[in-house]
């Protein structure tokens, strides 16, 4: 099968490339690129006209929720993936907090075993830290590192006990496995639901310190220089935690971290009405937490975007707001909430397909986030002038938890390449 991209903008910062051109792929692989490559008129050659649109390397989730096993009537690999096409997505890293617990490589080969056969783009799975994300004992990592995980994390709960981290991170280290982190100090969490200050006292609701995050932030970052092994904050969130990481990058300490489209976006300002779509874990934070964070995406102090899908039921957020699961949706809403940055000056298109595509490639060991010729052709193409309202109804995943539904947009996935297969097209209905 062959794919002729034509006039499009062809960003990719794996290669510095920034220019009008077009992309020949051939077998499902990058075969030329540039201004004026010669095309070959093979049979059946399927032409994309790509002008005035973003033409870059497929772009990258490392922090997703699919819920299968064991939760589908939340989201499974199928939905999650298409999902994902919808949003621009070509690979997606899954956490293991699924039931049963990916923490060992039978649950980890099943996951692997329904993406050959479901899913529409490269999924990667995460393997537990410890057994049943108890935090007491070490998961069988070496076996699920055979079976193909690609990053290890207790996702959705914090490894409280520093020593078994520190045996987690000794090792990680045999197997080049990154330590995602979930950093929130669950005794000074207690039973908070939102960010701690004004609008908690105000809203009447159980506040989370930012120390939860810091504390917690501070200890991995110092464990990991320890152990000289490489450790990723997921959904940073708070001013503190920014520094912890600017200055453990400045003593040359193997730390990475992500910021999602939420908290980039939304202050706890969103939890006037109570709206059970804006709790989530970390929470959503005051204005100059948001400022520290965009600040930090911006300077590469925080090295990728992850939206941390979390699908949940109607019945898991139609409660009170104490009493509602954490998380919320965000593949298909991600890519115009990043780009809301752009078009605020905040953030330079670069930097942003930068933190979507080979950052976290690089992060994961995945040989993907790039256009270079004889790569897979894993590629997005987006129109950055298109403006629409979002609508839930509409979303591809199985659950509709998104506090973005209305919100007034710019910038809209057009077409998603996975192995040189069009997986999505928003001219011809949608997931192919």
């Amino acid at each position: 099968m062959s794919l002729w991209i034509r006039n499009g903008r062809i960003i990719d910062p794996s290669q510095k490339r920034d220019i009008v051109g077009d992309v020949f792929v051939q077998s499902g692989k990058i075969e030329a690129i540039g201004p004026n490559i010669v095309v070959p008129q093979v049979p059946g050659l399927n032409t994309i006209d790509a002008k005035g649109c973003w033409v870059t390397p497929g772009w990258i989730d490392m922090h997703t929720h699919l819920r299968e096993p064991g939760g589908t009537h939340k989201e499974t690999i199928r939905t999650g993936s298409e999902s994902a096409a919808a949003g621009g997505f070509t690979s997606i890293a899954c956490m293991a907090n699924t039931q049963p617990v990916n923490d060992n490589s039978y649950v980890t080969s099943y996951i692997y075993q329904k993406v050959s056969s479901e899913a529409l783009i490269n999924v990667y799975a995460i393997g537990a830290v410890t057994k049943g994300l108890q935090g007491e004992e070490l998961a069988e990592i070496g076996s699920m590192f055979d079976a193909g995980i690609v990053g290890l994390s207790d996702d959705g709960k914090t490894l409280m006990n520093a020593y078994l981290l520190r045996k987690a991170m000794d090792y990680s280290k045999r197997f080049d496995l990154v330590i995602i982190s979930h950093a929130e100090d669950s005794s000074l969490k207690g039973k908070g639901v939102m960010n701690e200050g004004f609008n908690s006292a105000r809203f009447g609701l159980r506040g989370i310190p930012r120390t939860a995050e810091d504390i917690i932030v501070a200890r991995d970052i110092l464990v990991a220089e320890h152990t000289n092994s490489r450790l990723h904050i997921a959904h940073a969130s708070t001013v503190g935690s920014v520094a912890l990481i600017r200055e453990a990058k400045r003593r040359g300490i193997q730390v990475t971290a992500e910021v999602t489209p939420h908290h980039l976006t939304l202050t706890d300002d969103a939890v006037i009405h109570y709206d059970t779509n804006t709790k989530v874990a970390p929470p959503l934070r005051e204005k100059r937490d948001v400022d520290a964070l965009r600040e930090a995406l911006s300077d590469g102090t925080i090295d990728t975007l992850a939206s941390d899908h979390a699908p949940h039921s109607i019945e898991d957020k139609e409660v009170e707001y104490d009493l509602a699961e954490f998380g919320m949706i965000g593949m298909e809403t991600a890519f115009p909430l990043y780009h809301k940055l752009v078009v605020e000056g905040l953030l330079s298109i670069n930097r942003m397909i930068e933190a979507m595509t080979i950052r976290p490639a690089t992060i994961l060991g995945i040989s993907k986030g790039t256009l270079k010729v004889g790569a897979d052709a894993d590629i997005t193409i987006a129109d950055p002038s298109v403006r629409y309202t979002i609508d839930k109804q509409v979303f591809r995943s199985k659950s509709r938890n998104s506090p973005f539904d209305g919100w007034e947009v710019q910038g809209r996935v057009m077409h998603t390449i996975v192995g040189g297969k069009v997986v999505y097209d928003a001219k011809a209905g949608g997931i192919q």
